[in-house]
């Protein structure tokens, strides 16, 4: 294949995403239970992140992946959602301007870039391109690049690929145990059941102990996820994985052209909002159309079908976008 810079933000064809997780009455109950009162717990309507908030909250994934991460315990739910919805008054993930953390993406440390098997997006992070001094800008960049992630997820798909090599990382490039803190932080409390998988290649000795020493802050389920140099070709299709791991895709990185195209596709403007085909600002996301269709099927019906709701549903900023291309 020769080398490219066009961006994969598709699964590859053939790519069936399969539901993870069936919900009995009793579950389906307390999901409706926490719905209702996370959608007490939003801002005022005057305030203006209320519609972002609720765009979040009514995302069909949100809600359960909470109280599976509860292990269904209703109190524990509402605290964990409470929490989030106090990081992300502040954070404002959704809204981070695309120029404020481009130069954090210009020596491709942290790529969104094509799909596992699963149809889940892979991001791949190279601490050895490190090509700048630690700062809340580079969590906020990491938080741009998770929340491209969901926007890329196919429907049905809850969860996201993480790849860490590290090649040519040094201990000067390597972030701190409490960078790294921080990072699995905001992964495991506010991204709650959104890592599917979390593969790490080429860790010299050296740098062993910086994973015995983030060791403490990660939590059974994460650390279930991690698997060190696994055979990449059994979780990956060989078209989506890029060369630099065997697979046959040889993207070539170019940071103007990266982020041109992944702030495009998004349809996100300038401000951090949502670029629709006339150019106006909305609250909406890629996979929008299709999720908001899945979420009123299940809390109202969980039996019924969801077409009808996928077709009702508002057209998303990025998929004006893409329709105006093809």
């Amino acid at each position: 294949m020769a080398k490219t810079t066009k961006l994969i933000t598709e699964p590859a064809p053939g790519t069936i995403v399969k539901p993870v997780h069936e919900y009995d009455d009793e579950q389906q109950s307390k999901i409706t239970a926490l719905r209702e009162y996370a959608l007490e717990q939003r801002l005022p309507e005057s305030d203006p992140y209320h519609e972002w908030e609720t765009r979040w909250l009514e995302r069909p994934d949100t809600i359960p992946r909470y109280m599976r991460a509860a292990k269904w315990k209703l109190d524990d739910g509402k605290k964990r959602i409470r929490g989030t919805l106090e990081w992300r008054r502040e954070f404002k993930p959704e809204l981070i301007p695309p120029d404020e953390v481009k130069i954090e993406a210009e020596t491709g440390k942290i790529i969104l870039n094509g799909f596992d098997i699963d149809g889940r997006p892979i991001i791949y992070m190279r601490p050895g391109r490190e090509n700048t001094q630690t700062s809340p800008r580079q969590l906020r960049h990491l938080v741009w690049v998770l929340e491209r992630a969901k926007d890329l997820m196919p429907p049905g798909q809850e969860s996201l690929m993480i790849i860490v090599d590290y090649r040519s990382c040094t201990l000067r490039t390597n972030p701190s145990i409490s960078v790294a803190s921080k990072v699995l932080t905001i992964l495991q409390h506010h991204y709650v059941e959104t890592l599917g998988r979390a593969i790490v290649v080429n860790l010299p000795m050296l740098l062993s102990f910086f994973y015995k020493g983030i060791s403490p802050f990660l939590d059974p389920v994460t650390r279930d996820k991690m698997r060190f140099n696994p055979d990449l070709f059994e979780l990956v299709p060989k078209s989506q994985l890029d060369s630099d791991f065997g697979g046959d895709y040889e993207f070539e990185w170019n940071h103007e052209e990266y982020w041109k195209q992944m702030v495009e596709h998004c349809g996100i403007a300038p401000d951090g909002t949502r670029v629709k085909k006339d150019g106006q600002s909305v609250p909406a996301g890629v996979n929008e159309k299709a999720a908001s269709g899945t979420e009123k099927a299940a809390s109202q019906d969980a039996s019924s079908s969801t077409a009808s709701e996928h077709k009702s549903a508002p057209e998303s900023g990025a998929e004006a976008v893409e329709s105006s291309k093809g």
